[in-house]
């Protein structure tokens, strides 16, 4: 099981993560990862000026999206269960601040664990690597040939 503080909950922290995070689809998933400067919480009391090193490195977080097209409530429970218990197996291997969404999609709910775990470390890996999304292209702005 994931620790509370490795878990994504808010509906901002999915929005945040889904939109900076690179994104990577194997089998049964689809894999946001979003890393990058440390976060900050909103909390009702200001900042410490000496952070302790729990502060200073906020620890990875994962979410899980796991709609209804997967299938009926039992299907998507097993699902979420498998995933959570595949990213706690891999997450101690991800950069401290790192946010990770996971989703799961209709073909997730075919596939046993070894298989989820393995489309998930594939995944992973491909939107750790940073490759650039089909159709962004860096383009030399010097008006060369």
């Amino acid at each position: 099981m994931l620790p509370v503080d490795a878990r994504i909950r808010r509906s901002r922290d999915f929005s945040s993560a889904l939109k900076r995070g690179r994104r990577a689809a194997r089998g049964g998933v689809v894999v946001h990862w979003a890393s990058g400067p440390p976060r900050r919480e909103a909390t009702q009391s200001p900042p410490r000026t000496t952070p302790s090193d729990a502060e200073r490195h906020d620890p990875a977080r994962a979410g899980f999206v796991v709609s209804k097209a997967v299938g009926n409530a039992v299907v998507r429970n097993k699902v979420k269960r498998r995933l959570r218990h595949a990213v706690a197996e891999q997450m101690p291997s991800w950069p401290a601040g790192t946010d990770v969404i996971v989703r799961a999609t209709p073909k997730a709910a075919e596939r046993d664990f070894g298989e989820l775990s393995r489309d998930l470390a594939e995944a992973v890996a491909r939107a750790r690597g940073g490759r650039p999304r089909k159709g962004r292209r860096e383009t030399d702005s010097g008006g060369g040939l």
